[in-house]
Order: C-alpha cells, then sequence, then structure tokens
C-alpha cells in the first residue's frame, strides 16, 4: 500500500527542508525524503562545517598578530581534533534544530534513496532491503549536487579530494594544492593558509574568482592578499596532469610547472544529483549541463513536479535554494508569482566578499551607460579600529535612470553588509536613495553609503574628482 501526502519533497536542503515547512504552514500535508542526513550538502558538507572552520582559522590568524591590537597573549596554536570536534557539534545541533521544526509542523521525514516511478508515484529504498511506495499531488525536487571529479586523476581520498572529504579531515597537511580558485577553492587556501598549511592555488581562467555576479575587481584584489599572506598562486594556467604515490601528490600544470603536496583539493564546480531519480518516468529531459530546466515558478516540464536548488541550475546557492523552496509551494499550493527577488553573493575569506546585482563588466557587455561609485574600507574609523582595512565597496549605478545596478564589496564583515544593498535593488531604490540613507557610525556599512554618493560625484571623504561615467558600446 502507498502513502498519500499532498508535497512529497526529494532531498533535505536549505531547498527540501524549507519547501516542506512551508507547505505544512500553509496547510498542506508534507513529506520529506532525505537518504543520508537533514540539511542536505549545506548543513552537513559545505557552508556550515567550512564556516565553523574558517572561524577557528580567522581567530588563530587575529590571536597571532594580536600584539598589533596592543594585546600580548603569548604563543598560539591549533588543535585540530578539538577544532573538528567544535565543526560536528555544530552540525548535530543544527540537525536536530531541522528535526524540531518537523515535529512542529508535523511534517514526516522519510530516511531512504527516492525513485521516481511515474506521475506523483516514488519508491523509497531504505537501504536494507525494504521499500515503500508514496504518492502526492505535488512533487518537489530538491536532490541538490555533488562536487566534480577529474577523471583519470587519482582517486585516493586521502590525497586528492574534494570539499566533501575537506571539511571532515582528521589532519591538517603540511603541503595542499587548490585546483579551481573559484569560490570554495579560495575559502579552503584562506583556511589552510590561516593554519599554517603552504599554499599553492591553481586556477584555469586569468584571475582568482571569475565566477558570474562577482565583480573582477573583487578577485584580483583578493589575490593580492593571498599573496602577502605567502600563498602560491597560479592563474591561467591548466593542470596537465595528477599523480600520487602513496604518501605524496603531484601536478604537472601545462606552462611546465610542477607541484608537490601531501593533499590535493579539487573545486572546480558542482554537478546536479540527478542520477537515478526515474525522471524518464516524468518525460523530463536534462539540460545540456545536466540540470533540470524549471521556470520562473520552478516549475518543471512535467504537471505538478517542481525543481528547486541546485539541481535547476540556476543558482547554486543555499539561500537561492531555500527561496526556490518557499516560491515552488506557494506556486504549487495556488498562492504564488514568478521569482524574481535578487540573489547576494558572499564568499567566506577574510577579508569577506559581498555581492548583489550587475557587475561592472555586465552594464559594460549589455551596452548600459553606467558610472561606478568605489570606496576603500581602510578610510573608514570602524575599519582601523577593527584593524581590518583591506578591502572596498563598489556600487554600479545607471547614469540615466539612477538605478542601483549592483553592489560589490570585499572587507570587514561584507556577507552581513551585502543584505541591505539586496534589499534596495529589490524594492528598485535609486543610488540617491542610498547615499541619502543615514548609516550608523562608525560602522563597515557606511562604505556602502560613501561609495553610492561617490558614483553620484558627491563623496566626501574622498579627494574631488571627476565622476567616472561610462557609455558602453557595443
Amino acid at each position: 500500500m502507498s502513502t498519500h501526502t499532498n508535497v512529497l519533497v526529494i532531498g533535505a536542503g536549505p531547498g527540501g527542508y524549507i519547501a516542506a515547512l512551508k507547505a505544512a504552514q500553509l496547510g498542506a500535508t508534507a513529506t520529506v525524503i532525505e537518504k543520508h542526513h537533514l540539511g542536505g550538502t549545506c548543513l552537513n558538507y559545505g557552508c556550515i562545517p567550512s564556516k565553523a572552520l574558517l572561524s577557528s582559522a580567522e581567530l588563530f590568524h587575529h590571536a597571532k598578530h594580536a600584539a598589533q591590537w596592543g594585546v600580548k597573549i603569548g604563543s598560539v596554536d591549533i588543535d585540530w581534533p578539538a577544532v573538528q570536534k567544535r565543526k560536528d557539534k555544530v552540525i548535530t545541533t543544527l540537525r536536530g534544530g531541522i528535526g524540531s521544526l518537523f515535529k512542529g509542523r508535523k511534517v514526516t521525514s522519510v530516511s531512504g534513496t527516492a525513485t521516481i516511478t511515474g506521475p506523483g508515484q516514488v519508491r523509497v529504498d531504505d537501504g536494507k532491503g525494504g521499500a515503500q511506495e508514496l504518492t502526492a499531488d505535488h512533487l518537489i525536487i530538491a536532490s541538490g549536487s555533488s562536487p566534480v571529479r577529474i577523471p583519470g586523476w587519482p582517486t585516493d581520498p586521502n590525497l586528492v579530494c574534494t570539499s566533501d572529504e575537506a571539511v571532515h579531515w582528521a589532519t591538517l597537511p603540511k603541503e595542499l594544492i587548490v585546483v579551481g580558485g573559484g569560490v570554495i577553492g579560495c575559502e579552503f587556501a584562506c583556511i589552510m593558509n590561516a593554519l599554517g598549511v603552504k599554499v599553492t592555488l591553481v586556477e584555469l581562467l586569468p584571475q582568482l574568482l571569475a565566477t558570474p555576479g562577482l565583480d573582477q575587481d573583487l578577485g584580483l584584489n583578493l589575490a593580492k592578499i593571498f599573496s602577502k599572506r605567502g600563498m602560491t598562486i597560479h592563474c591561467g594556467v591548466k593542470v596537465a596532469s595528477v599523480t600520487a604515490d602513496g604518501a605524496t601528490v603531484t601536478a604537472t600544470l601545462d606552462n611546465g610547472t610542477v607541484l608537490t603536496a601531501d593533499r590535493l583539493l579539487v573545486s572546480v564546480g558542482r554537478k546536479p544529483n540527478t542520477a537515478g531519480l526515474g525522471l524518464e518516468s516524468l518525460g523530463i529531459s536534462l539540460s545540456n549541463r545536466g540540470f533540470i530546466p524549471a521556470d520562473d515558478h520552478m516549475a518543471t516540464s512535467a504537471k505538478g513536479v517542481w525543481a528547486i536548488g541546485d539541481v535547476n541550475g540556476k543558482c547554486l546557492l543555499a539561500h537561492a535554494a531555500s527561496a526556490h523552496g518557499v516560491c515552488a509551494v506557494e506556486n504549487a499550493l495556488g498562492h504564488g508569482h514568478a521569482f524574481s527577488a535578487p540573489i547576494p553573493s558572499a564568499v567566506y575569506t577574510f577579508p569577506e566578499i559581498g555581492a548583489v546585482g550587475m557587475t561592472e563588466q555586465d552594464a559594460k557587455e549589455k551596452g548600459l551607460p553606467y558610472s561606478v561609485g568605489k570606496f576603500p574600507i581602510g578610510f573608514l574609523g570602524k575599519a582601523l579600529t577593527a584593524n581590518d582595512t583591506d578591502g572596498f565597496m563598489k556600487v554600479v549605478r545607471h547614469r540615466e535612470t539612477n538605478q542601483i545596478l549592483g553592489v560589490h564589496m570585499l572587507g570587514h564583515n561584507a556577507t552581513e553588509v551585502i543584505a541591505a544593498a539586496g534589499v534596495m535593488i529589490h524594492t528598485k531604490a535609486t543610488v540617491q536613495d542610498l547615499a541619502e540613507a543615514v548609516f550608523a557610525h562608525p560602522t563597515i556599512g557606511e562604505a556602502m553609503k560613501e561609495a553610492a554618493e561617490d558614483a553620484l560625484g558627491m563623496g566626501l571623504h574622498l579627494p574631488p574628482r571627476k565622476i567616472l561615467s561610462v557609455t558602453a558600446t557595443v
């Protein structure tokens, strides 16, 4: 016999569990299928464990330089097993929190591997020979993504690994090669460098963080900071081959450079988890990159089937998945609308990076008349007192409509500050509105107001200069 539910969700990551909770909030019955742990990749292998490690690394970094604050604390050392224990406690606490939320809203959680067998029909295998059939009015696919692994490279996870393994390393490497200078690669490079690991970062593209949504200035400036900290960076080169001898790993670059370390981290992107889902039973065809196509309501080509988060390929970020989950459920239950909110990006290096909206490069490529306002973080009183002076704030403005096209920040607490820019872009505030807003002093957030003023040629804490105005040609 099968069990019926109004909304059936495959995957309990930040998209799936939020979708289930939203469905229950709207009065529907909701069931979530998860083959691993509640929280998905974000909680168990991604966002949360990496930030727990980064928090320890940043504290250690500052402790080693405490004398700059006039604080004498003697020698400091890192206790890696204790760092890992703390990280594990954070994960289990948050897993329990999701379970409690499910209990409070009467969301049913089913453990096992889901296979779609037809419209509104899913079989769940428990891995022990048992199976159950579930049916639903609406099916939400939130199966997430997995790190890309390079075919032909050594498969020993003790030597060549992805972020899935790296967040749970039992020991620290002495030397680490990071292949991929995107968000994940830069975050791990920052963590490991702060903990005393010799880090070499290799990126195929001409610069770090050459990622859609991140302004070029961010990666260029972060590379300078990393280099000052002793990291070796190779951009614009390809890893031609990787070999391992059981104790060390060797990467040969296409320019002839040979790198050797005791561990190599592959961080070259993620792929959607669609294999074995049974999408053929619904007639759903994948995109050329393997994602499940979904419209702005998160609906797929199959009636009553929705795809959210990483698996639809729109934006591979946890907070995007959560927003997609709410959107999908509201549309499924007749309360919804097209999803249009801007999605901020956050990079948890130190200094942090926050970004939302168009980059300067986007505006130029679209042929928009734009101006740029910029303000150095080091000019802020709060940055000087906190001894975190690296970075800048950048505002991209449409010169004719005064629209805020984008805001990009490298600096202390950037991932917190960028939220204000996201709200202003979402509510269609103008650069004038941003420049006239009153920001508390002394704060890091003041840099956003200062950059907005600079974009209008009104800055008072910068030397007088002509506004940088550009009319792009296509």
